[in-house]
């Protein structure tokens, strides 16, 4: 078992610090506020209450993951930790930063890795006086839930941190594909070209919104159709992805949709926000 340090208290930190208590690590999460770090342990609480409701765990086990737990403000905390994820805003320059305060605080055999899902690890390892510890570990959302983890090699990261990482993924009961350090890895690379291209048909008008939803689920088998995914994901934050996929490849099928941003500049960003494509208020 390792101590894992998380460093940010979102929906993905607090997913990947569920993950980890369940399968017996000792989690540091930590949030920039103590009522936030507090809100989220409460968040985790009534988490791990719907697993004993819907008899997939007992008390006795929810009580052992939520005391391997323990939530700060504090960044100095990670001190103790065999690794390190940080799962901040998708902002390369405050990943950076975070990078350069991580090497300085940790001990020197710490593995600091990203959660990031399109920007770059090289240009977060070298913000370290380690960069062969560091690497790649995208869960994706919602953590708890989905089986699969991108372990992402950068051009600097040793063998044997990028076995480290896969056993803890492991540990975790997840599944891992090892991915080179190019914007999107495999599934975002993938997955957004084509909701931008089901943006780009609706401002076209080839269908309304609900029926490409129902013909990419009725055709395709999805969970769920490209908008209400959009929705799920965060606009903006499916903007940014895109930005960046198109800042490595140039391909025009990763360049924005129009209507993507002006949603985005309208504070329409989805479930967060109670509306996106479509209206979550009355819901």
């Amino acid at each position: 078992m390792v101590a894992l340090g998380v460093v940010g208290s979102g929906i993905m930190g607090s997913g990947i610090a569920e993950c980890a208590a369940l399968a017996g690590h000792e989690v540091v999460l930590r949030s920039r506020q103590q009522a936030t770090a507090d809100a989220t342990m409460a968040a985790l609480e009534k988490s791990l209450n719907r697993r004993v409701d819907k008899g997939k765990l007992s008390a006795e086990e929810r009580d052992a993951a939520l005391g391997r737990v323990t939530a700060t403000s504090e960044l100095d905390a990670l001190a103790r930790c065999d690794l390190v994820i940080e799962s901040v805003v998708e902002d390369l320059a405050v990943k950076k930063h975070l990078f350069s305060d991580l090497d300085r605080l940790c001990p020197d055999p710490t593995i600091l890795a990203s959660n990031t899902s399109t920007l770059p690890v090289i240009e977060m390892a070298m913000e370290t006086g380690r960069p062969e510890q560091v690497c790649g570990i995208h869960f994706f959302n919602p953590a708890t839930v989905m089986d699969l983890v991108e372990l992402v090699r950068p051009l600097t990261v040793s063998d044997g941190t990028m076995s480290t990482a896969r056993a803890f993924v492991e540990s975790c009961g997840k599944r891992a594909v090892e991915v080179a350090d190019r914007a999107g890895f495999v599934v975002n690379a993938l997955l957004f070209p084509y909701l931008n291209n089901a943006i780009r048909l609706l401002e076209l008008g080839v269908a309304s919104k609900e029926d490409i939803d129902t013909a990419m689920q009725g055709a395709c088998g999805f969970p769920m159709g490209p908008f209400a995914l959009l929705d799920l994901v965060g606009l903006d934050t499916s903007l940014a992805i895109l930005e960046a996929l198109y800042h490595e490849y140039r391909d025009p099928n990763y360049a924005p949709a129009p209507l993507l941003r002006r949603m985005v500049s309208a504070e329409q960003l989805g479930r967060k926000s109670g509306r996106g494509f479509y209206d979550y208020h009355r819901h």
